[in-house]
């Protein structure tokens, strides 16, 4: 086996970089270039836990044949001049983020691959370590764990690192679907919402409908924690919006195949709602950090023809979390809390650490001492009030 090769360093102080890790996306919407990203997509044994000998035949003279054409007409609705919604949302997020790092005394690389298509996950990697960088925290953009997802992604991190002779030290983020900035983003781009275009009337039947991206059913028979990891996303969501499960309800989209997969299911709840004289719908999607096409056209689009037809009055998409300033900040306090013994900080940066870090001890001893004077004060203090009592030794009669 060959190893890649790496660049000498000559005793020099590595970087350390933040690589942030997202779907991934066709270069174009056209039938050749969905195919290439379909493949290597639905070719993911954590993706379709299909034995390859039954699935790729029927993945590469059925689906993929059929599917490609119908993606990239959908594709093609949401692109923009700029290019695919999900990567310019990335490429933002992985701006705004080395901005507000280095604004913080941070001296890191921030980055950004895909876990399918470009730019891909070796190649950024490959990229890094040739820039020096030898310490590297893997940043999928996933809230919720899963298998599909986070997993995949770290898998092909470590593939890449069984090519390399010199390995840099590597640190992955697990999952942050409760962390308390993931959660006030959420809230903030819900309230920033209905502050322009109104709040639900919800007192009047109308509803609010968190839609997460789903995975097969039996993926949670067997033991992966995303369905419990939306659950717990979207009762703190409702929560901090001051509303319970009637009002806000849990649904999953992108159902494939006849298997039976996480439910409730967005589609059919759309046209229950409709059907059942709902006024106004507004849906929104926590665990996609980017809009895509999961969103703007399976939900935005599709979703909203399904309510309507259905009988539906006002349907609402709320934006994902996309460049949000309180999303980058989240994102900061991700990156930074798993930072932590690393040497990123600058210069100015260490120093002011430092001096903070002796401020603070000074601060603890100081406050330690006149603890322990206050107690031996009401120690002696005490003691001498039951020296005076009466009947006690040594007390005047």
């Amino acid at each position: 086996m060959r190893f890649d090769p790496e660049p000498i360093s000559h005793g020099q102080t590595g970087k350390t970089a933040v690589l942030l890790i997202n779907l991934g996306t066709p270069d174009e919407p056209r039938p050749a270039a969905v195919r290439r990203y379909l493949r290597e997509f639905l070719s993911d044994p954590r993706v379709v836990e299909i034995p390859p000998l039954i699935w790729q035949p029927l993945l590469r003279l059925v689906i993929l044949p059929l599917r490609s054409r119908q993606s990239a007409r959908k594709y093609a609705t949401i692109w923009s001049r700029d290019g695919s919604p999900l990567k310019v949302n990335t490429e933002y997020q992985t701006n705004a983020l080395r901005a507000l790092l280095h604004a913080n005394d941070y001296d890191v690389v921030v980055d950004y691959a895909m876990r399918y298509g470009n730019p891909s996950i070796p190649e950024r990697i490959r990229a890094l370590r040739q820039n020096g960088v030898e310490r590297i925290l893997v940043l999928p953009l996933y809230p919720q764990y899963s298998s599909s997802t986070t997993a995949t992604a770290t898998d092909a991190v470590f593939r890449v690192l069984g090519r390399l002779r010199n390995q840099p030290d590597v640190r992955t983020v697990r999952d942050y679907h409760d962390h308390p900035a993931y959660i006030e983003a959420l809230r903030q781009q819900v309230e920033g919402y209905w502050q322009q275009h109104g709040r639900p009337d919800f007192s009047a039947g109308e509803r609010l409908l968190l839609s997460f991206h789903g995975v097969p059913r039996r993926t949670l028979d067997l033991g992966d924690p995303y369905h419990d990891q939306c659950v717990k996303t979207a009762r703190a969501l409702a929560a901090a919006l001051g509303l319970d499960e009637t009002t806000c309800r849990l649904t999953f989209q992108s159902r494939f195949g006849k298997a039976e997969w996480l439910q409730p299911y967005t589609a059919p709840t759309l046209e229950e709602l409709g059907r059942g004289g709902t006024p106004r719908v507004d849906v929104f999607c926590p665990g996609f950090t980017s809009d895509c096409l999961e969103t703007l056209e399976e939900i935005n689009m599709e979703g909203r023809q399904a309510y309507l037809s259905a009988g539906g009055k006002a349907f609402h998409f709320i934006p994902c979390l996309n460049g949000a300033s309180a999303w980058i900040t989240a994102l900061g306090e991700i990156a930074a809390r798993h930072l932590q013994g690393w040497p990123v900080l600058t210069p100015e940066g260490a120093a002011q650490a430092s001096a903070a870090a002796v401020a603070s001890t000074r601060q603890r001893q100081v406050a330690a001492v006149a603890a322990f004077d206050e107690a031996n004060a009401a120690a002696a203090a005490s003691v001498a009030s039951a020296a005076s009592a009466p009947g006690q030794p040594g007390a005047s009669t």
